[in-house]
């Protein structure tokens, strides 16, 4: 029979629908790409706040449709289904499979007695909307993180360090979901990143909900520092880049081995979510304006050249003129090089559903816009300063027209960040190679350039030259 999948989400749910198609290609179904193939149609959804839940159930009634022509089964699984189970079950009886995540431990199970047996296993766990109440969730077994599918291409791929959160904040449904944080063994973790570097992957993108939490339950204290030394250890890995690391996870060891390990990326992704010290009490998050502001600087001073990236949430419950003030003045004094923003999304369960001064959605809209205004106007500023630099690039394409080659920097994370492309592409192929590329142009968020010399691939050269 065909499989064709259906991706909805984040990178780290990314890697559960590479895992999933392993898992079929292990037991010997065929992957296609179109819906239209498929005998059996899996979508992994995402349920993290409003828009991603109106997407997946809009992905799903969509793909319903193709029952009445090829497809004989429909399988939904992921975060969404994990919210709301017992809701969907009566709601869409147009799917034949539900499968949470707290049954991933028994994924195949469940598939292949619907499959095989025509048998649905009913699950018999109930989904708590008490945060207290909810328990860890079974992670993916060490054979399925290692029989997994990459689907990102050669150059990267993802590697997931931990599952679930237990940071609590008030606006979000992830620890509902994901259950608390859970690290993975670092010899598992080992074993998976050369895996990877036997495929030909060449930049590695540490993820968890937090990666600053990864070995605190294992080890008592964070082990993300030695975890990527143990990482860029590995022949064949170029770049590492980690993500979503919270500030206040973010120590001096971390700090010195990013500044002084070639492989790692000059890069910090730091969710702050807001600046107004009132703002993130209400949120639980961890550190003050105060602490905020001094991190950065520390990260500055230690390593000139850093990337730094953040998102925020703009119209949180009792956000003020003044509090929302205080965010864009911060972001106009800060200048970070990446900035992502988010209207706030109230939550199904969540302390901040049950807040007082819930903003108006037009005054979110708003915020919103200013916010990305003004980013955009650093974001230009930031471009003009790469006009005659050179830096190492990873060719990972051509245009369609074949006049460009397409590559990032080391200082530019897949699918959210800039391209580079590369002028007078020619004959010879230089697709998933390094190369020494001079800016020659710019535009809102991606540079042109052209090859200066051969870059020594895998010298993991993190600095530009003026």
């Amino acid at each position: 029979m065909k499989v064709g999948f259906v991706h909805l989400g984040c990178s780290k749910n990314l890697i559960d629908t590479e895992a999933t198609i392993g898992l079929f290609k292990k037991h010997n179904f065929e992957i296609v790409a179109e819906e239209e193939k498929a005998d059996i149609i899996v979508i992994n959804t995402c349920g993290f706040i409003d828009s991603a839940k109106e997407e997946a159930i809009n992905t799903i009634l969509e793909m319903a449709e193709y029952k009445k022509k090829n497809c004989k089964y429909l399988i939904v699984m992921g975060c969404l289904v994990q919210r709301y189970y017992e809701e969907l079950i009566k709601a869409l009886p147009e799917v034949d499979l539900f499968i949470k995540i707290d049954e991933y431990d028994i994924l195949w199970n469940k598939i292949e007695n619907f499959i095989e047996k025509n048998k649905v296993i009913e699950s018999n766990k109930q989904t708590s909307r008490k945060i207290l109440e909810v328990p860890k969730m079974p992670m993916l077994t060490q054979e399925q993180f290692l029989d997994r599918t990459i689907t990102t291409g050669k150059d990267y791929a993802y590697l997931k360090i931990g599952e679930g959160c237990s940071n609590k904040c008030t606006y979000c449904a992830i620890p509902y979901i994901r259950g608390p944080f859970v690290s993975r063994k670092k010899e598992d973790i080992i074993d998976e990143a050369k895996g990877l570097a036997k495929q030909g992957i060449k930049e590695l993108i540490i993820i968890a909900q937090d990666t600053t939490k990864y070995g605190v339950d294992l080890y008592g204290e964070s082990k993300l520092a030695e975890l990527l030394e143990d990482i860029s250890k590995i022949n064949g890995i170029h770049w590492i880049r980690f993500l979503y690391s919270y500030p206040e996870g973010i120590t001096d060891e971390l700090i010195e081995t990013v500044a002084n390990n070639p492989k790692i990326a000059n890069y910090f992704d730091i969710p702050i979510q807001h600046i107004s010290n009132d703002i993130l009490k209400r949120m639980n998050r961890r550190t003050s304006k105060k602490q905020i502001k001094e991190l950065i600087s520390k990260i500055r001073t230690k390593i000139p050249d850093v990337t730094l990236r953040t998102s925020l949430i703009v119209g949180f419950p009792g956000e003020t003129k003044e509090q929302f003030a205080e965010l864009l003045e911060f972001i106009k004094e800060i200048k970070f090089d990446k900035l992502g923003t988010f209207p706030y999304s109230r939550e199904d369960g969540t302390p901040a559903a049950k807040l007082p001064n819930q903003i108006h959605g037009n005054t979110k809209k708003a915020r919103y816009r200013q916010v990305m205004q003004q980013q955009q106007i650093i974001s230009r500023e930031k471009q003009v300063e790469k006009l005659d630099k050179e830096y190492e690039v990873l060719i990972e394409n051509i245009s369609f027209d074949k006049k460009y080659y397409i590559g990032r920097t080391i200082q530019d994370a897949p699918e959210i960040d800039g391209l580079v492309y590369i002028q007078n592409a020619k004959q010879e192929n230089k697709i998933h190679q390094f190369e020494r590329v001079k800016v020659t142009d710019i535009s809102d968020y991606d540079v042109i350039g052209k090859i200066i010399t051969k870059a020594n691939a895998g010298r993991g050269d993190k600095k530009c030259k003026s």
